[in-house]
């Protein structure tokens, strides 16, 4: 049978299927993007470094997006609230997923294209790539917008002491204006509550008000959007994919403990600030907080006795608070109800928000006129917390009492400087640790053994673009010369430096107990030929080895992903046939240098790892800077697995073990130590 169609009706479908084809996959991914930005900072054509970074920005900017519109329609199409029996469950389940893979495939295209590796988005997490566009666009001569990168890499790495040196820089030009150095990241929440704050210090109440009102709403709106981003598919850490083959109800009752999980991490995201890992505490109280006293200010008491009530649902009987309410009540004669939003947000979310809603040891109380405020000691209303179960009192000091000046074990190793010459605490500086041949034989070793980005994850270059990182453990060495791949000899060396160095640390610092290897590190950094003009950044930023020096707040914050189990540190050099990389001492403020250490062959500078020993290295301009990195520890606990293994090899080799020996009873898979 002939069918015939209207020419409009063709040109109708033929115009949706092209709508429809030009949606699907026009978005392109924000890694290839990314990726495509940082070759094309290595060759130098920073057009298309900003070309590319710009997209790979927006790109990721946009599936975010997407994935949280998606989600929440979705969410409202096909709600549970209705689900009464197992199968309507999974049927919703079913139904809302289906609906949110259509809805995200149809604005940004397949979603496996769009599918990124977790270092990737840790480097969009970290804002890196503002690093690189605040460099290109500073060759570009554009630097209202190099400023601007620079302010927003900054606010999330307030450690990184050569982004501020530009900032000071970018400051100083003829020109410069305040506007440029704007955050390109801010979150609207926190950018309006941090300028409400201002205004209320101050004492524009009106303005705070109006700020702090804002910042509310955009609290909660963010909220939602954190907890829709929870809605996608899950990790399953302890779980081999493999090998999982659970139930339809194990597998279901997983992946929704999991997304739970996100959701309750919600609350201590949106109250910390970038570059930080603490939340600060109280944080959406203090609006409520903060609007009391200042609506009390302008004289609309009706509205201060509102937020003085939403503030007692999260704290309940508080003294300061109730006596303020009491007040209010007498002012205006009669009483007023909490807001709906702080009830509906606190029946949801109170087990989550009790977590971070705790004391007000750290606050001040502000009286007047009757009514008082407890606001936060700082003036830009971030405080620092960690939870009373994990807190721990910073103490500059080693949990032992502060000795120097031991014996250095071997009679060849020269004290060049103690602590007191170089302007600090446990600080020593030695000579002739090892002698001009083993430096040689060590030097020619890491010329062979270490590969690029080894003990930086697989990243070449992980504290500057300028230079290239190649590093090597000890038993990898030993692998290497075991199987005829690097003179054996060479291997032995390294270990045998290294416990040279450790015996001498143990010895010089009068330690009580034994000092345990941590982690050793052969490694040498090479300047990158063609990128060294102008440079001001580092080849390794300012940082304490156990805990997260913030100089902002002159503070070091003993808590994870530091490696808080730290004592002592250690850095033996193989040469020094290189320009720059210069190994220097600091105040917490991450500026002040307070001793500079240049390397040479057999020299090795040793220090506690804490706070009151913030280092860091000047960048390497011309040639290789080699050294076995060492960090030690006093807790048995943390000793280091690949040293152990590494003391087995070598018991082995002493007793001239067989092949068959070697493979059975040191169980030594070349996969997991390389």
């Amino acid at each position: 049978m002939d069918v015939h169609f209207p020419t409009s009706s063709i040109l109708s479908i033929v115009l949706q299927a092209l709508l429809l084809s030009s949606s699907y996959g026009s978005l392109e991914p924000y890694d290839l993007l990314y990726n495509n930005a940082v070759d094309a900072f290595y060759r130098s054509d920073y057009k298309d470094v900003v070309r590319y970074m710009e997209g790979a920005l927006s790109s990721y900017a946009e599936v975010r997006q997407t994935k949280v519109r998606c989600r929440l329609r979705c969410q409202d199409q096909h709600p549970f609230d209705s689900v009464s029996m197992d199968l309507q469950f999974f049927d919703v389940v079913l139904r809302r997923s289906n609906c949110q893979n259509e809805c995200i495939e149809e604005k940004v295209g397949t979603q496996s294209m769009h599918k990124v590796s977790e270092d990737v988005n840790q480097d969009f997490q970290r804002r890196i790539p503002y690093n690189y566009l605040q460099l290109a666009y500073q060759k570009l001569k554009q630097l209202d917008k190099a400023a601007a990168a620079a302010h927003t890499y900054f606010q999330a790495n307030p450690e990184h002491v050569e982004m501020d040196q530009n900032l000071e820089q970018y400051k100083a030009l003829e020109g410069s204006d305040q506007d440029h150095f704007v955050d390109r990241e801010a979150r609207p929440h926190q950018r309006s509550f941090s300028a409400g704050v201002k205004l209320y210090d101050s004492a524009d109440y009106k303005g705070a008000i109006a700020l702090f009102e804002e910042a509310l709403q955009e609290y909660y709106r963010a909220d939602v959007e954190c907890r829709a981003l929870c809605q996608g598919p899950q990790r399953f850490e302890e779980q081999d994919h493999v090998l999982y083959h659970y139930s339809l109800y194990e597998l279901v009752s997983d992946h929704f403990t999991q997304a739970l999980h996100c959701e309750h991490e919600c609350v201590r995201d949106l109250s910390t600030r970038p570059g930080r890992l603490s939340p600060m505490e109280n944080y959406l109280p203090l609006h409520y907080d903060y609007l009391q006293f200042a609506y009390f200010q302008m004289n609309m008491v009706e509205e201060a006795m509102e937020c003085a009530k939403s503030y007692l649902l999260f704290h309940e009987g508080e003294e300061f608070m109730t006596e303020n309410l009491e007040y209010y009540r007498e002012a205006v004669g009669h009483d007023v109800k909490p807001r709906e939003k702080a009830e509906w947000y606190l029946r949801r979310h109170k087990q989550e928000l009790e977590l971070l809603v705790i004391g007000s040891e750290n606050m001040q109380v502000e009286f007047t006129e009757g009514v008082s405020t407890v606001i936060p000691s700082g003036t830009d209303g971030w405080m620092e917390y960690v939870p009373i179960s994990e807190k721990k009192n910073f103490t500059l000091a080693p949990p032992q009492e502060l000795r120097e000046g031991g014996p250095l074990v071997y009679d060849s190793v020269q004290l060049v400087q103690n602590s007191k010459a170089l302007n600090g605490t446990q600080r020593v500086l030695l000579d002739d640790v090892i002698s001009v041949d083993e430096c040689a034989e060590l030097t020619n070793l890491a010329h062979t053994v270490t590969m690029a980005g080894d003990g930086y994850r697989g990243k070449m270059s992980p504290h500057t673009p300028n230079e290239r990182f190649e590093g090597a453990t000890v038993l990898k060495t030993l692998q290497y010369g075991y199987e005829g791949r690097v003179p054996l000899r060479s291997a032995r060396l390294f270990y045998d430096a290294s416990e040279r160095a450790r015996r001498i640390i143990e010895s010089y610092f009068l330690l009580n107990s034994t000092l345990h290897f941590s982690y050793t590190h052969l490694v040498c950094r090479t300047a990158i030929t063609g990128q060294q003009d102008h440079r001001n950044d580092l080849s390794h930023p300012i940082h304490a080895d156990n805990c997260l020096l913030d100089p902002e707040a002159n503070e070091c914050w003993k808590e994870p992903p530091a490696y808080t189990y730290r004592d002592y540190s250690a850095l033996l050099y193989l040469n020094g046939d290189f320009e720059g990389g210069e190994f220097i001492f600091t105040e917490m403020d991450a500026k002040t240098v307070t001793a500079q250490v240049k390397p040479k062959c057999g020299r090795m500078v040793g220090f506690s790892s804490g706070g009151e020993n913030p280092h860091g290295v000047r960048a390497v301009t011309r040639g290789q800077r080699c050294a076995v990195a060492l960090w030690f520890t006093l807790d048995p606990l943390f000793r280091e697995l690949e040293r152990l293994q590494a003391d087995e090899v070598m018991q082995a080799l002493d007793n001239q073990s067989s092949q068959s020996q070697w493979d059975t009873s040191l169980n030594i898979n070349p996969k997991d130590e390389l």
